[in-house]
């Protein structure tokens, strides 16, 4: 075992473990208070709040002082009595009308914030330690920045000077900051701090390049109207690794037991096993039928997910039954959140029985329905389907109709992101954490007879999938501009190989930075949740979409353990049906051997960050990937090596000399 997978161990048992004098009948009360300053333990130190300013400061066992937080913006007046509790203390801020619980818990510091009105408290607010050197954001995989990295700081990259949704936009309720050092292991002493926000409803995170370095403030809007009152903000000391703020999250879920199991979800549905070791793809025109299957099948592709779209002409029973037999997993995809006319309505999906269109809408606070995406008809309402789903049965009778063709796999589009609504709707008011709760039980019942996926998984919806689309792509807002223009992008037409899937793309040198130059990357959702789920990139960035990011893509890829995803026509199996068998052979078998285990060590061998290694258990299987042009130890640049435990030689792949 590597010194560095060690470490990370120990800091997750370290996480896992109950602090001493925190809880336990007879203990003592933990911490110390002195002139308002609240001192607790935690794993790694001691962490103080100064119950004036809610600043927070933390010392670690090794007695380097750390800045968790400055004050709270704008300030909370005079505090009111503290009360000690078992394990920390409570006060309030009358002025403010704020009560706060300060207490040690499971080896964290944790904050709660209850309000008695309406209100935003601009707190915590990080990054301002003199020492800090990166910050962790979990937009898609994961980013890992230099604090003084001038292009994002510039504001080139989309984060400095803007202002995230923490439940939405994010795909991981947390952040974080590596403080001094180095990351490579052994090469000095490093610190750093993770801060989840479990209560991410309501909860924005602010980005601003101060200084020269980039700085995060969140911000919790108080609402009573959308269930919001509390806030919750919890601190962990870890070693500065990269992936430690997604380490102590996974922790953080794993005690709470709201840490999905891939192995569980096979045990109770043996074709979800059918995901380890396949990769993704859309399929279009020949593709989609029984001919098409059996090409891909004899070019070596063993597992495969094809999806269909709700078009015309979908995956008919012989072509469903051909992808069977293959061994491949084979759905449609549905979405249950767009409802238009059904007479001009521009997709099967969008037309829903009697009235349900319009009278399911979601409605804002003055009555106006929630205009759908792209301004197609309107949101439906979740809890509007759930009130009626027992008589009417409209999300049943869907779901039998979409597989009557024989389908084991279903993509159900939204249901798990983090655009999630309030309702005022009459008969069907509901908040956003009301929203989560219905598709969670809708998504609970897919997931018993379908392998289910759904678009860009937040965390709260790991227990109920088995796949996700999207959360492995770190978005960065000039995508979407470049994908409305249609010129460049490419359009839903022809209908038999839309030309915004087949179509090979540019990306602008800027966005090709902040989404895929591997020195930022890290795979901080990997590290949360391998083993709970299989992540995939988002839908419409294929494999051959960016022909400039493939060798990039296919290497973070198999450094992640996760598949790749394609669109595939009759053409493009001629031409690229080769290319894709090679790369789904190399893969299999590591994502049978490592699929349902966690990702348990992540660091860069290389000073410039362009080679990295991953392992996955307890030595399962070791990924290094050589994203530079040199070769680092005999693997030459652009290049792969994955060991299997038991393996005597590394497996090698260099994605670019692939036959196709």
């Amino acid at each position: 075992m590597t010194f560095k997978l060690r470490q990370v161990i120990a800091v997750s048992l370290a996480l896992t473990a109950t602090t001493f004098g925190v809880s336990g009948c007879g203990r003592a009360e933990a911490g110390t208070l002195q002139g308002g300053r609240l001192a607790l333990p935690v794993a790694g130190g001691t962490a103080t709040v100064d119950t004036a300013t809610l600043a927070v400061t933390a010392r670690t066992g090794d007695g380097t002082p750390l800045v968790l937080s400055e004050a709270v913006e704008g300030g909370l007046g005079t505090p009111g009595p503290m009360t000690r509790t078992a394990d920390g203390a409570r006060w309030s801020y009358p002025a403010k009308g704020l009560e706060v619980t300060a207490r040690s818990e499971r080896g964290r510091l944790t904050v709660r914030i209850r309000a008695d009105r309406d209100q935003s408290v601009s707190w915590p607010v990080t990054g301002t330690d003199r020492a800090a050197s990166d910050v962790q954001v979990p937009r898609g995989a994961g980013l890992d920045i230099p604090v003084r990295d001038a292009f994002w700081n510039s504001g080139r990259g989309g984060l400095a000077g803007s202002t995230v949704d923490v439940g939405a936009d994010l795909a991981l309720p947390l952040w974080g900051y590596a403080m001094g050092g180095d990351a490579r292991a052994g090469s000095g002493a490093r610190h750093g701090v993770s801060y989840v926000t479990p209560t991410d409803i309501g909860t924005s995170l602010r980005f601003a390049s101060e200084g020269g370095a980039l700085r995060a403030t969140a911000a919790h809007a108080f609402d009573a109207g959308e269930g919001t009152r509390d806030y919750e903000v919890s601190f962990a000391l870890t070693d500065g690794d990269p992936v430690a703020p997604a380490a102590d999250y996974r922790s953080y879920l794993a005690q709470r037991g709201q840490l999905g199991s891939l192995r569980e979800k096979i045990a109770r549905n043996p074709a979800n096993g059918k995901l380890l070791g396949a990769f993704h793809a859309y399929v279009w025109g020949e593709a989609r039928t029984a001919e098409g299957v059996e090409r891909l099948r004899k070019s070596g592709v063993d597992r495969m997910w094809l999806g269909y779209d709700a078009g015309p002409a979908p995956m008919d029973a012989a072509a469903v039954r051909a992808a069977r037999q293959a061994g491949y997993l084979v759905g449609p995809y549905d979405s249950f959140a767009n409802g238009q006319d059904a007479k001009t309505a521009d997709s099967p999906t969008s037309k829903w029985p009697g009235t349900v269109y319009p009278d399911f809408c979601v409605r804002k606070a003055d009555g106006s329905a929630e205009t759908g995406f792209a301004g197609r008809g309107c949101y439906l309402s979740s809890r509007a389907f759930e009130k009626a789903e027992p008589t009417a049965h409209h999300l049943a009778e869907r779901t039998r109709a979409m597989t009557a063709n024989g389908a084991d796999s279903y993509f159900l589009d939204v249901d798990a992101t983090g655009e999630v609504f309030r309702d005022h709707g009459a008969g069907h008011e509901m908040t956003k954490a009301g929203d989560r709760a219905n598709r969670l039980a809708r998504m609970g019942r897919l997931a018993k007879d379908f392998v289910l996926g759904s678009e860009s998984a937040q965390p709260w919806a790991n227990g109920v999938l088995a796949f996700d689309h999207g959360s492995g792509t770190p978005v960065a807002d000039g995508l979407w501009a470049l994908e409305r223009d249609k010129e460049t992008w490419g359009g839903y037409y022809p209908q038999d190989a839309p030309k915004n899937f087949f179509r090979p793309v540019t990306l602008p040198a800027e966005l090709a930075t902040a989404m895929y130059d591997p020195k930022y990357r890290v795979p901080l959702y990997e590290t949360a949740l391998h083993g709970s789920l299989v992540n995939v990139e988002r839908w419409e960035l294929s494999y051959d979409k960016l022909p400039a990011q493939k060798t990039t893509r296919a290497l973070l890829a198999m450094l992640s353990n996760t598949p790749l995803n394609f669109v595939l026509d009759g053409p493009s199996l001629t031409k690229n049906g080769a290319e894709l068998a090679a790369l789904q052979r190399y893969f299999a078998p590591l994502h049978r051997a490592a699929g349902t285990e966690r990702l348990t060590s992540f660091r860069w061998l290389t000073g410039d960050r362009s080679v990295q290694r991953t392992v996955f258990g307890d030595g399962t299987l070791t990924v290094t990937a050589n994203f530079g042009s040199r070769a680092y130890e005999g693997l030459p640049g652009g290049c792969v090596d994955a060991r299997l435990r038991g393996d005597e030689r590394p497996r090698r792949l260099c994605p670019a000399r692939v036959d196709s």
